[in-house]
């Protein structure tokens, strides 16, 4: 179905590069207004809004920490004065400090999860009182598979990503009575610049990403685009009876047991 997005707004938190980029762009190539949030590189942003206009949509970029509740707030109401409507929230924005278990600190572990589970709830508050105006909406967060598994220097952000997946549990309940309807995604490995922030990937990026795409039953990495696309499809209405639900997205890499 072409432009079947024609007159929704979908606001993508962080989506200046990398996989809300592609969440943005998918959107918008099915007819959507977009909501461009960043926090710390505006330029990406920009050219990010600007492929979405040439896309003949209209795109605003919005400066915003999602993890600092007066700035969540703010972008909450540029969306509704921009816009005056919000049919999709992507709670895409994440951050992390990587450390280890008994190296970690309260800074460290109070950053990551106000940005990557507390303004997913905050945010979802937001986003629900203005979906309710036009009958309801779609949310779907972005998780990662950390929130099940160990991974090295990974356990804020794991942590914060259980926390989020418990927290679409919960909302995707409680906002079904308003035709809201609440999901998540949890990619496998995606190549995107996020990779930098791991001393592991930065030593040896090449050599780990081919070991992890042969170790896949599909015989490659998750993309971007994969991503997007089945974020796309959970806000279609074929998709409305998935509720409170984390679909994960890594070509099977996590079925199979390691020795």
């Amino acid at each position: 179905m072409v432009d079947q997005f024609q007159g929704k707004v979908v606001l993508v938190t962080g989506s200046g590069r990398g996989i809300g980029r592609e969440i943005a762009l998918r959107f918008a190539h099915e007819g959507a207004d977009i909501g461009v949030n960043f926090f710390r590189n505006r330029q990406p942003a920009e050219d990010t809004a600007e492929e979405i206009r040439a896309l003949g949509r209209k795109a605003v970029t919005i400066k915003a920490n999602v993890g600092d509740l007066d700035d969540l707030n703010a972008l909450f109401d540029q969306i509704d004065n921009s816009f005056g409507r919000l049919d999709v929230l992507i709670h895409n924005a994440a951050s992390g400090y990587n450390r280890p278990s008994l190296k970690q600190r309260p800074k460290g572990w109070d950053w990551t999860m106000n940005i990557n589970a507390r303004s997913l709830l905050f945010g979802a508050q937001r986003a629900a009182k203005i979906m309710q105006r036009n009958g309801g909406g779609k949310i779907v967060a972005i998780s990662s598979l950390g929130s099940e598994r160990v991974l090295p220097d990974y356990v804020a952000v794991g942590a914060s990503k259980a926390a989020l997946e418990s927290l679409i549990r919960y909302l995707g309940v409680e906002l079904a009575s308003m035709n809201i309807v609440v999901n998540a995604v949890s990619p496998g490995l995606v190549e995107t610049k996020a990779l930098n922030h791991f001393s592991a990937f930065v030593d040896a990026r090449k050599e780990l990403l081919s070991g992890v795409a042969s170790r896949t039953p599909t015989g490659r990495l998750c993309t971007p685009k994969d991503v997007a696309n089945i974020v796309f499809f959970l806000c279609t209405p074929q998709a409305n009876m998935i509720c409170g639900q984390t679909i994960i997205v890594d070509g099977g890499y996590s079925l199979q047991a390691r020795t």
